[in-house]
């Protein structure tokens, strides 16, 4: 505490907001603190309080041992001040001897004669002060549960009782029940007592998450594999990185090492590395180790000991270390708690839980499926793509493996790079020496050769800087080698790259499109055969300083000069050679004309081509033809031009089919999908893309932009109406764009995944989802985008008030309209999430704080408009506050009304048109709500008869009809209900119902008629 409070009253406000925190070392901390304020205080009372608040705090932060010690001041202030103790705070008293008897259990140090002592306690206790005995009872029976011994008497002593005031929560007691039937054997009946719980009827602040995490397994013993997985997102959300609840999330761990998750489950491991330091009981942490050591044998048994793992503080783990660790302090801790009880039952259970095999070879639990083989790379390296055709076997000899790597890199073939890559593991192996061979020619030669392929792999990684460097680097060596046409070319692909990289652009310039959104606009003309295409990229309205010209265009144009210079100054070049500088140097302008937009470029572009194509053509190079005629396709839909686009396309298409080479298929099929996109002709693009995807299959991944295709398709099915099928192919996207070391496409494509998944209703789905790349290194430490991961974020937050999370939604969305307050470059979106925490305020009756939220919003709103978002905050806002206050916040009410209207009002003068309801016809509807929740019927009705004005006559292809009926069934509700005027009421109801039946809206009328029938009824 910065300053420690100096009245009782302060006290009370610290303790009251202490309660507000999470349990953990602050809360702690913070009552321990409080406890020593109220001892300096004559009254008791203050005491009594705070040793509650810290007697709470070391229950739930997972610290038994100091539980029983500040009860026991409690009890002596109970004895010797009852008066002190209200109704309230003695039931306190004598529900927390419960607690005091968990907290004993859960101490193997503590003698059984002790535990039974306390509980005899307790039952004097209770009995002197005439109270029912059932909880006695039911801490007899934990007791023995916990034991091993009589639990089948205990539980009918405890079952067969009627519940009391002190009882237990009725989903405490299911759950117990559950689990009795669950040690028995009988999985039906535990399911069947745990479905009240289950199904949300029952809870408190432990369950259902304590339930859950009980119940996957038997569920998947059950084949309600579906549930299990549901439940098992929801419930790990409700334990993670809690420590009173590390059993439980042991018992998550479990699951994943028994449903093919364990990648997943040495995620969630990392995630909740507090707890091996942050759990001080001892029987919460043998339960956590259990399920700690589950996951990690099985991942050891799968043959990845070797992976890294979270554990204990102080030192690195691998999975084998940990696993050795784990183990050997569980047994430790089993071998206590028997020792204390007289029984093995702990052992026996240590050994059952480890002893089970896997239930299910692979359950999908999240949208972002992940493999052992991917935990141990690091975070900017590629990962291996899964078995492609690419190149079955490799010749044992290097000069053979050298020449075919070669002979294939002159094609542009995509199984070169298979080919480099196992020449690289073997050149830089520790006993490598290199041959004295021809074929192979000097190690400048091989070097240069290698050095080119990963500039290639980092160019298309977009990491231009890098891939110049590299080129430059191998053209020094292919000199030293003396091999000039190769540096020439090397050269050419290095101006290329530095023209390739981008200005120093500013942060809003980087933010203005939505991250992760599926690419749309011009078709794609990035080609993999060893050299660079034309990425899909946006103009810049960066200028180089001289004269105006666009910074991106003027280096494109220099480097195209550049080019020309270096092609007319080298000799010797080979026809492959000659064709593949050509094509960069059509590449450039290609890269220019889509930088710039400007139709001056295009018969520069289309020239350049021409010239790759009669060159190509003449040596007969068809993998450098059809690179000229996908330039040439996509040159003419750049300068928008596209039925000959199309035509192209077409022409393409036949071409490769006739002559090849056949790995251009997938990509000429996703241009002319694309170019089916932009007509609007979905049902085509979408054949296109699904031919695409299953030619790519016999091709590297990569080499065929296979992600690209994934996300088009996802584009595609969205248009189609098939959200679920884009949803998995956003995923597949994303998966392949982090296999080849693209890390931000590939959050882009989660983050869109995520946000359609939320669109879904999949709420659990989205939070697991970016719960998963949040925790990744990269993005924690905001490396990929400053933006990209505030929107996780910001889609993380949403989906928590979806989800009913209204606590943790609140906090993100502060933590993100404080962090979003500094972006001067973007003030719109800082709006947008201002206006979206104003709202989680309201509905926590925080309406002041809502009203600064609004206020920063609509600051920054004058600054960048966001008017339909601002809008629909600012009447929710109203909303809420008329709710919830009535009459009272009638005032405040209507200002957040007043405020929409000037949104509004600004929405006009801007022709901005709103995506759903019309600004104006929405404010006046609400306007009748609000004073309809103030009483103020008259003017509600008033304000719907402006809103039915707004609106308009429905017609019989209106999609208003719904909003229009709505207002009349209101206006008619205020009328006839509230203004006590039925006749009025069902006269406007029964035209309605008639106007609406006659243009077809049958569906509409529904409510209008049940409102009629009430009102008849009534009179």
């Amino acid at each position: 505490m910065p300053t420690a409070p100096q009245t009782i009253d302060e006290l009370y406000e610290e303790l009251q907001a202490n309660q507000r925190r999470p349990y953990g070392r602050t809360r702690t901390v913070t009552a321990e603190e409080l406890v020593d304020v109220a001892e300096q205080f004559e009254e008791t009372l203050p005491l009594v309080r705070a040793l509650f608040e810290l007697q709470e705090a070391y229950t739930y932060g997972s610290e038994p041992r100091k539980s029983p010690v500040v009860f026991a001041r409690l009890l002596t202030l109970f004895d010797e001040q009852p008066d002190v103790f209200d109704e309230n705070l003695r039931h306190l008293v004598f529900w927390r001897f419960k607690w005091v008897a968990a907290a004993l259990r859960a101490l193997p140090e503590i003698p059984r004669t002790s535990l039974h002592q306390w509980l005899t306690e307790m039952r004097e206790r209770y009995e002197k002060a005439g109270l029912g005995l059932q909880p006695y009872y039911g801490q007899a029976y934990r007791l023995a549960a916990h034991v091993g011994e009589d639990e089948t008497l205990a539980f009918e002593l405890w079952a067969g009782r009627t519940r009391t005031p002190l009882s237990d929560c009725e989903a405490c007691e299911i759950s117990e029940r559950a689990l009795y039937h669950l040690a028995s054997g009988d999985d039906e009946r535990a399911l069947r007592t745990w479905e009240p719980v289950l199904a949300g009827k029952e809870s408190c602040q432990e369950e259902p998450a304590r339930s859950i995490a009980h119940v996957l397994l038997p569920l998947l013993r059950a084949g309600h594999t579906d549930r299990a997985r549901e439940l098992h997102l929801v419930g790990y959300r409700g334990c993670r990185r809690n420590p009173s609840m590390s059993g439980e999330v042991g018992r998550h761990l479990e699951f994943c090492a028994l449903t093919g998750n364990e990648a997943r489950g040495l995620e969630l491991l990392a995630e909740n590395r507090n707890l091996f330091d942050e759990v001080d009981s001892p029987l919460e942490l043998l339960d956590f180790l259990n399920g700690v050591e589950v996951l990690l044998q099985r991942v050891e048994q799968l043959g990845h000991g070797e992976l890294p793992a979270a554990g204990f503080p102080g030192r690195t783990w691998t999975v084998t270390g940990l696993r050795a660790e784990v183990h050997g302090r569980a047994d430790d801790l089993a071998a206590r708690f028997d020792a204390r009880n007289g029984t093995t039952a702990h052992t026996e259970r240590r050994g059952t839980r480890l002893g089970r095999a896997p239930l299910l070879e692979a359950l999908e639990l999240t949208l972002r499926t992940r493999h052992l083989d991917e935990v141990a790379v690091a975070p900017a390296a590629p990962v291996a793509a899964p078995a492609a055709p690419a190149v079955a076997t490799f010749p044992e000899s290097l000069p053979e493996l050298v020449a075919r790597a070669r002979a294939l890199d002159e094609q542009g073939h995509p199984d070169a790079r298979a080919c480099w890559t196992q020449v690289r593991t073997r050149v830089t192996s520790r006993d490598y020496t290199h041959p004295d061979d021809p074929a192979v020619g000097p190690l400048a030669r091989l070097r240069a050769d290698l050095l080119a392929d990963e500039a290639s792999r980092r160019g298309e990684l977009d990491d231009f800087t890098e891939a110049a460097a590299l080129y430059e680097e191998a053209a020094g060596l292919y000199d030293d080698a003396g091999a000039p046409a190769h540096a020439a070319l090397a050269r050419a692909h290095a101006l290329l790259a530095t023209a390739e990289i981008p200005p120093q652009t500013s942060a809003r310039a980087a933010s203005e499109t939505p991250p992760g959104r599926p690419a749309q606009g011009a078709p794609d003309t990035h080609e993999t055969d060893g050299t660079e295409e034309s990425p899909e990229t946006e103009g810049t309205d960066e200028t180089d300083g001289a004269d105006g010209t666009p910074a991106e265009v003027a280096a494109l144009t220099a480097a195209h000069a550049a080019m020309v210079r270096l092609h007319a100054q080298t000799s010797g070049l080979a026809p492959y050679q000659e064709a593949r500088l050509l094509r960069l140097r059509a590449t450039a302008l290609g890269l220019r004309l889509q930088a710039s937009r400007c139709d001056e470029h295009v018969a520069a572009a289309l020239d350049e081509i021409g010239l790759l194509h009669d060159f190509a053509t003449r040596h007969d190079i068809l993998g450098q033809i059809a690179a000229a005629l996908i330039l040439r396709a996509s040159t003419f839909a750049i300068s928008g031009d596209l039925p000959t686009a199309a035509a192209e396309t077409d022409a393409l298409l036949e071409r490769l089919k006739a002559h090849g080479p056949a790995w251009h298929l997938p990509r000429a099929l996703g241009l002319r999908a694309r170019l089916r996109l932009g007509a609007h002709d979905v049902e085509a693009a979408h054949a296109d893309l699904g031919e695409a995807l299953r030619l790519a299959a016999d091709w590297p991944a990569d080499a065929v932009d296979t992600a690209r295709l994934h996300g088009d398709l996802a584009e595609a099915c969205m248009h189609l109406g098939r959200p679920d099928e884009a949803l998995r192919h956003l995923t597949r996207s994303a998966e392949l764009n982090l296999r080849r070391g693209d890390r931000f496409d590939a959050y882009c494509a989660y983050s869109n995944a995520a946000t359609l998944s939320l669109d879904l209703g999949r709420v659990e789905d989205c939070i697991a989802l970016l719960d998963s790349l949040l925790a990744e290194p990269d993005v924690a430490a905001g490396e990929p985008n400053d933006r990209l991961v505030a929107q996780l974020r910001l889609t993380r937050a949403r989906a928590l008030h979806a989800g009913e999370d209204l606590k943790a939604a609140t906090t993100e969305f502060l933590a993100l309209a404080a962090e979003s307050a500094d972006w001067d470059d973007d003030p719109g979106s800082h709006a947008v999430i201002a206006a979206e925490t104003a709202v989680l305020l309201a509905e926590a009756d925080e309406f002041d704080r809502a009203r600064e939220a609004a206020d920063q919003a609509l600051a920054a709103h004058a600054r960048d408009p966001r008017h339909e978002a601002l809008s629909n905050c600012l009447r929710e806002l109203a909303r809420l506050q008329a709710r919830q206050q009535g009459s009272e916040g009638l005032a405040g009410a209507l200002a957040f009304l007043a405020d929409a209207g000037r949104v509004a009002e600004g929405a006009r003068s801007a022709g901005y048109e709103a995506h759903g309801r019309p600004l104006d016809s929405a404010l006046a509807y609400e306007y009748g709500r609000v004073h309809a929740y103030a009483e103020a019927y008259e003017d509600a009705l008033a304000a719907l008869e402006e809103a039915l004005a707004l609106i308009g006559e429905p017609g019989p292809d209106n999609d208003r009809a719904g909003e229009w009926a709505e207002c009349v069934r209101f206006a008619a509700a205020m009328e006839g209900v509230y203004l006590e005027r039925p006749a009025p009421a069902l006269a406007r109801l029964d035209a309605a119902v008639s106007q609406l039946t006659a243009l077809g809206h049958t569906e509409e009328t529904e409510p209008l008629t049940s409102l009629a029938a009430r009102l008849r009824d009534e009179e």
